[in-house]
């Protein structure tokens, strides 16, 4: 209360006072709607099995669905949950999930696992914090199943490429069974969540869904 009138919030879009999303700001988030693909949750103009982003890929998951677009508003809301501290972010955006996406087949949720020095400077792991509360809001168990092999440089401006070579072999995972849903927070290329799933199918996975809460979008 005393940091509330010290330091008043403001919306990290609008800059309005008050909450840190504010009500109209968390109305007007560009949800994902059909037509998408079928494979990667791309927005499509039709619907397709495989859109030009996956087509000729070998991708480790079954499926990728995301909530809303990454565009510049939601950009800056990534950027505060990220690395500003917005905690309190993770059942909003995981509300807005289950707004949009319908729950996939899944008995068991697994999240992308923090990433050494990052996370420990940011002082919480919002993959991890969207991950429970989806599994709070569609009643599945969350199970830390993920382990970095090694380091990683940041995804963030690596072209597409490069972001698959980074992350290739980069996780590995716990035995683990039957169908599992993959949480992250933001979905680009596709290249950490196709990495993970790979791990994941390794260790033991029937199959591998991915959730996140937005996406690059090209049109």
């Amino acid at each position: 209360m005393l940091l509330d009138l010290l330091f008043p919030r403001r919306c990290v879009v609008c800059s309005l006072p008050g909450a840190a999303l504010c009500p109209r700001c968390t109305i007007s988030l560009p949800r994902i709607e059909g037509p998408l693909c079928a494979r990667c949750g791309a927005p499509t103009a039709w619907p397709v099995a495989r859109c030009r982003e996956c087509t000729g890929r070998r991708l480790a998951f079954a499926s990728a669905r995301s909530a809303v677009e990454y565009d510049p508003a939601v950009r800056a809301v990534v950027s505060a949950w990220k690395e500003h501290g917005l905690r309190g972010f993770a059942p909003l955006a995981a509300a807005v999930i289950a707004e949009v996406v319908q729950p996939p087949p899944a008995q068991l949720i697994a999240f992308v696992p923090p990433d050494g020095d990052r996370s420990l400077s940011r002082g919480h792991h919002p993959p991890e914090r969207l991950a429970r509360e989806l599994g709070r809001l569609w009643r599945l168990p969350v199970a830390s199943l993920l382990r970095r092999t090694r380091p990683l440089r940041p995804q963030r401006g690596l072209p597409r490429d490069a972001r698959r070579r980074n992350v290739r072999g980069a996780f590995r995972a716990l035995p683990v069974r039957g169908r599992v849903l993959l949480v992250d927070d933001v979905f680009t290329t596709g290249s950490t969540a196709a990495a993970a799933a790979s791990a994941l199918r390794a260790g033991g996975a029937v199959s591998v869904d991915v959730v996140t809460f937005a996406r690059a979008a090209r049109r």
